[in-house]
């Protein structure tokens, strides 16, 4: 675990028992169990590449039982691999939720049967969750901001589309409280021009596309620069500015440095991607687990304030990173992605020219 993440939390992890993966069945009765739910793989390809993955790793290396699911964007299922994770006999629940109405719901049913609760990266506004684990996501939204302005430079008056993510994720939310504090300024004196801004409705890529294709006709294809909230809709965006013959001339944001997202950058389509240290957030998570599965209360250095209930929720959050293609390698160097899949093929000469190896 990083500095950051080690510094705020204060617990020691008991490891017990066997660490298999347990999908099929509860745990063993001694060894703690705990339950994950993942969100989709289809608006990031970050769940099932990067936080499945360390999240077991993590779940192995303290000896737990413990079972990963992905509700794959359905609500119904989300709430159905809930029930069966109760059911199975878990005794922490992590979950990314999908709407905050469903996973108060679920976070309710877990708290009557006395299971503790973590929110994993999204909170659950009104879910009263025993924990929040994620990054600082205004934080992650400033370095988008920051990051377009950058790549801005020099252009004067630029036309500005804001596509951000869902209207039903806090996280989005806290994205573009992040971007706009950056960007509502350069609006009000002039510096930019305010485009359209518009949310997309579970961070639907293929949506995204629609909308951005739309946003370009509207405009008489002026848009002079693009917060596209994550690497997902910025590839949808790039898609319709190459129909378009506008890609590499109108700045692309994204967020999660996923390999697609660092490969746009590498191509000039993109100009930014943030980097989120998602193993330090799943062994944060993990950690967490691991302690109040063994009956402990961990303290924590930080707290957020529920928008909806206005309760402190106990929390870990880390820091984000933004990513141009000076420092890439920095990405490859963590782990995050792997060397020969980013630079495969016709991105090999791109790698040696930007030193990535």
């Amino acid at each position: 675990m990083g500095t950051a993440a080690a510094a705020a939390l204060a617990l020691t992890l008991t490891a017990c028992g066997g660490g298999d993966d347990d999908a099929d069945g509860g745990g063993d009765g001694d060894t703690p169990f705990i339950g994950v739910i993942l969100p989709d793989s289809a608006s990031s390809d970050r769940w099932e590449t990067a936080d499945r993955k360390y999240l077991e790793a993590a779940f192995e290396a303290a000896g737990v039982d413990y079972d990963i699911q992905n509700a794959q964007g359905s609500r119904e299922d989300f709430q159905t691999i809930a029930d069966q994770m109760l059911t199975k006999g878990v005794n922490v629940l992590v979950t990314v939720n999908l709407d905050s109405g469903t996973g108060a719901t679920v976070i309710e049913k877990a708290r009557s049967q006395g299971v503790a609760t973590i929110d994993y990266d999204r909170l659950t506004e009104g879910g009263g969750a025993d924990y929040y684990v994620s990054f600082d996501n205004e934080q992650v939204g400033v370095l988008q901001g920051q990051g377009l302005v950058d790549c801005l430079e020099g252009v004067e008056n630029p036309l500005i589309a804001e596509l951000n993510g869902s209207p039903t994720d806090n996280n989005a939310t806290l994205f573009k409280n992040g971007y706009d504090s950056v960007l509502d300024p350069l609006y009000e004196d002039g510096t930019f021009t305010k485009g359209p801004d518009e949310w997309v409705p579970d961070w639907d890529n293929a949506q995204g596309g629609t909308l951005f294709e739309q946003m370009l006709t509207d405009t008489g294809t002026e848009i002079d620069g693009v917060l596209a909230a994550n690497d997902g809709l910025a590839h949808a965006v790039i898609t319709v500015l190459e129909r378009n013959s506008l890609n590499g001339t109108v700045p692309v944001t994204g967020q999660d440095a996923t390999v697609q997202g660092l490969q746009n950058i590498l191509l000039g389509d993109q100009c930014m991607t943030v980097y989120k240290a998602v193993e330090k957030e799943a062994n944060a998570a993990a950690e967490l687990a691991v302690a109040l599965a063994n009956g402990e209360k961990p303290e924590t250095d930080a707290s957020v304030v529920d928008p909806v209930s206005g309760d402190e929720v106990a929390s870990v959050l880390l820091d984000p990173v933004a990513v141009t293609a000076h420092n890439i390698q920095a990405v490859v160097d963590d782990g995050y992605v792997d060397a020969a899949e980013l630079c495969a093929d016709d991105f090999a000469a791109l790698c040696d020219e930007h030193g990535i190896g």
